[in-house]
């Protein structure tokens, strides 16, 4: 995909990285006057990247339930000023995607490795680790995954940015320099559980705060995880599952998990993703932790390590 110079975009960039239609684009710009393309030389609209973003902005509130014109109207609010928005409105606008992002989406389209890996390389140098996470690979990933829910990306197309991601991750976490002392967090996607991009994430996050860090990465046998934590003896643990297959394939999972972290009460044990919360919503657990919320898990119960 080729954009002009100057961080324009042409129309059919615009479609490829919001997923929206040509027509759709043009229809938006000229009823609700959200977006100003300047005009080329040769007569062609050029988008910015903050136009990219009003409209990805109206598009996440359309899918919230708002009609669009009120989305087309809290986007304009947010362009003009934030005062008067409501704290779910600030929630839901605060989040932009930043240059790279963009850059990041426009290459995935494309499926293309080596540049993807470019662009994430710079992105960390400019950066530094915890704002690459925060503000790069995190908003990146949920992109990706919109598109893909949605049908506007294929499965290699997902497959593929995900990939690329994930091996960046496992080479940081590589090359990451702890103390000897640092205390110990283990890891662990569930049986089943393939997506592992969330544990690696979590985990850097943890290490950024001077943690030990330990992973069982993608679907490990059963009791590999109760075996290892047995042996390692981390302060923490972290279950992911970002699907609920794991629970599915094993419906003594949770139960026999909840049990092991009882026998083991001086580790705290937490459980989260997408697949987790939505299979633990109406389930009793008395000794693990179920969230979602990252700073929750590094905000409890701090030890020498963090």
């Amino acid at each position: 995909m080729n954009h002009a110079r100057g961080g324009k975009f042409y129309i059919k960039d615009v479609s490829a990285l919001t997923g929206l239609s040509k027509q759709v684009i043009r229809k938006w710009e000229e009823r609700y006057d959200i977006i100003q393309p300047v005009r080329h030389e040769n007569g062609y609209r050029l988008y910015s990247e903050e136009d990219i973003n009003t409209l990805l902005t109206i598009k996440s509130l359309q899918k919230k339930g708002f009609s669009i014109k009120q989305a087309s109207n809290l986007a304009k609010e947010k362009l003009d000023t934030m005062e008067n928005a409501t704290v779910q409105t600030k929630t839901a606008l605060d989040t932009e995607l930043n240059y790279y992002v963009i850059q990041l989406m426009e290459i995935g389209y494309t499926c293309n490795e080596l540049d993807l890996l470019i662009v994430l390389k710079q992105a960390y140098h400019f950066y530094g680790l915890e704002k690459f996470l925060t503000s790069v690979v995190s908003p990146f990933l949920q992109e990706v995954g919109d598109m893909w829910e949605s049908g506007e990306w294929d499965e290699y197309q997902e497959s593929v940015s995900s990939m690329v991601v994930k091996d960046f991750l496992v080479q940081i976490r590589r090359n990451f320099q702890y103390s000897d002392k640092a205390e110990l967090v283990l890891g662990a996607c569930l049986p089943h559980e393939y997506h592992e991009i969330p544990v690696h994430y979590i985990l850097l996050r943890f290490m950024l705060r001077g943690w030990k860090t330990t992973l069982i990465g993608a679907s490990p046998a059963p009791g590999s995880i109760q075996s290892l934590i047995t042996r390692l003896q981390p302060v923490k643990v972290l279950l992911s599952a970002s699907t609920t297959l794991p629970f599915e394939k094993d419906p003594d999972l949770l139960s026999t998990l909840d049990l092991f972290a009882a026998e083991n009460k001086e580790i705290e044990f937490y459980l989260g993703g997408a697949g987790a919360m939505q299979y633990t919503k109406d389930k009793t657990i008395n000794n693990i932790c179920v969230t979602n919320s990252i700073e929750e898990i590094l905000l409890t119960k701090q030890g020498k390590g963090s």
